[in-house]
């Protein structure tokens, strides 16, 4: 997760170099129309000639006044407008800080989301803002998050620890959904401050039964260390690229992702692709890493292929 100490240092550091650095980074790039970033990894899990576009939203972080209703829907007609076979909707939909004018209900932005069109669908997975924001949730330490059943209520299935096999063009492959590895809030145990997380990465992999190429959703993408060749893909947002992202560096973010995994296209055991997502965590501020819509292309059709 971006460490609240390191951002607002970085905050700081911004400043001193300028107050409209410092001013660009709160009032205008987080508000930025999304780019779109785009990928076009060559996994060995998958094959070549099966072409498969897919969309990426992460980190919406829905409220006022930096992630409207009326933002949320511009996003949705960019993501339309990229005519992708399925878009993947990666966690942290709700606001996630407090400097915010208004919190927006769960069930309004999951009705924008259903705007989202491709023919493979609409599917998501949780984040941990969306566990962590859900008071009942965390008393608990176990249930289904507001944001999980709002999405789920508009018709958009949500995966935890699960995997649904899809066809395109008379061929399949797997998409899995990890649950969130950060879901319940730190906790005290015996005196050590631990973390606990509603992910099983044996159980979800244990839901593929046969040998088709799958690609792995999973909000935080440190997982990545763990996941084995048998995937072909994974797509994780969390980072938000840090945020604050200077020559390539990110100051706010913690040692396991500074180096590696913060934002971009990694191969590890298999391709790993983190997007800088669209929008704030802990405070409203985006420098050198503006809001992105992620496009992610695989495989190439059979005519463009030159053996």
């Amino acid at each position: 997760m971006i460490s609240r100490r390191h951002l607002i240092r970085s905050v700081g550091g911004l400043s001193a170099l300028g107050l409209s650095t410092a001013a660009y980074g709160v009032g205008v790039e987080p508000e930025l129309r999304p780019r779109i970033a785009r990928y076009r990894p060559a996994p060995r899990q998958w094959p070549a000639d099966f072409p498969l576009k897919i969309a990426v939203i992460a980190d919406i972080h829905a409220c006022e006044p930096w992630m409207s209703l009326e933002r949320i829907e511009a996003i949705v007609d960019q993501a339309n407008a990229l005519e992708p076979d399925l878009v993947v909707l990666l966690g942290d939909y709700v606001a996630g800080h407090h400097y915010v004018t208004r919190l927006i209900a769960a069930d309004e932005w999951a009705r924008v989301l259903t705007g989202l069109k491709a023919p493979l669908g609409i599917h998501a997975v949780m984040g941990n803002h969306d566990y962590w924001d859900d008071k009942v949730v965390q008393r608990v330490g176990q249930g289904m998050p507001v944001a999980q059943r709002a999405l789920r209520a508009a018709g958009i299935p949500v995966y935890e620890n699960d995997a649904v096999r899809l066809t395109k063009d008379g061929r399949s492959f797997w998409l899995a959904g990890l649950g969130d590895q950060l879901a319940y809030a730190p906790a005290q145990r015996h005196g050590r401050a631990r973390s606990f997380g509603a992910d099983d990465l044996t159980a979800t992999l244990a839901r593929i039964t046969d040998d088709a190429p799958v690609i792995l959703l999973a909000h935080e993408p440190n997982i990545a260390w763990r996941v084995p060749a048998r995937v072909a893909l994974q797509l994780s947002g969390h980072t938000h690229g840090g945020q604050v992202r200077l020559f390539g560096w990110s100051p706010a973010l913690p040692p396991e992702y500074a180096a590696q995994l913060a934002y971009g296209h990694f191969r590890l055991k298999c391709d790993v692709i983190v997007s800088g997502g669209l929008g704030c965590s802990i405070v409203p501020v985006r420098v050198g890493v503006p809001p992105e819509i992620v496009e992610v292309t695989l495989g190439r059709p059979p005519a463009a292929i030159v053996s």
